[in-house]
């Protein structure tokens, strides 16, 4: 009599990139929601230190930081377990490009960020992008830089700040930004990570020209 073959369940890296992605998802359609049309408004409250501050972004900040924790946590689990798989790698991307980029475009369309974070961060990320994907279709994989890792723990430390209207630092004192500081260190080290990915390829990429 033939076995039936196990079925395999999604892996526990895996259901925590897919709840990144499903926190992505909440995040984004709240904050483009158009929610004074539909009839609701999020409370807004005046703060020591910050003029007036929307719970919108409060939840949203709060959403963003659970969804940066989960982006370490699955990758160390699935590395130190042996458990990384095609599916994670695709998702992990999928969403942390929903997560961040997303959330960098809107926050400077409500002008809670200067427009040239998510045009550099967006283009660094298409540049990399592609340089893994010409080095990859040669059997060549291309390790994380440590800039780009800098960059990642700076972009998801300063984006929470953004949301919280940077406090408990607006408290100290009013023109110490210190959202803007790790946003702006992410920005640097996101170029010099660009520049790190293409000075390290660029003979294996264009190597049959």
């Amino acid at each position: 009599m033939a076995k039936k073959k196990e079925k395999k369940g999604m892996n526990l890296p895996n259901k925590i990139t897919c709840c990144r992605l499903v926190i992505s998802v909440i995040v984004l359609v709240m904050l483009v929601m158009p929610w004074d049309n539909l009839g609701f408004r999020f409370p807004v409250f005046p703060v020591y230190g910050v003029e007036n501050v929307n719970i919108k972004y409060i939840i949203a900040g709060v959403l963003f930081m659970i969804g940066s924790v989960t982006d370490f946590l699955d990758g160390y689990i699935a590395r130190k377990y042996n458990m990384v798989t095609d599916f994670g790698k695709v998702m992990d991307a999928i969403a942390d490009k929903m997560l961040v980029n997303g959330v960098l475009i809107i926050l400077a369309y409500d002008h809670f960020l200067p427009v040239i974070v998510p045009v550099i961060i967006i283009t660094r990320d298409i540049i990399v992008d592609s340089i893994k994907m010409a080095s990859g279709s040669k059997g060549k994989v291309v390790a994380a830089s440590w800039a780009g890792k800098i960059k990642t723990i700076c972009m998801m430390i300063g984006v929470t700040l953004v949301f919280f209207y940077n406090m408990p630092f607006a408290f100290i004192a009013k023109g110490l930004h210190v959202d803007y500081f790790f946003v702006f260190v992410a920005v640097i080290m996101s170029i010099i990570s660009g520049c790190q990915y293409y000075i390290v390829n660029k003979d294996f990429i264009f190597s049959e020209i």
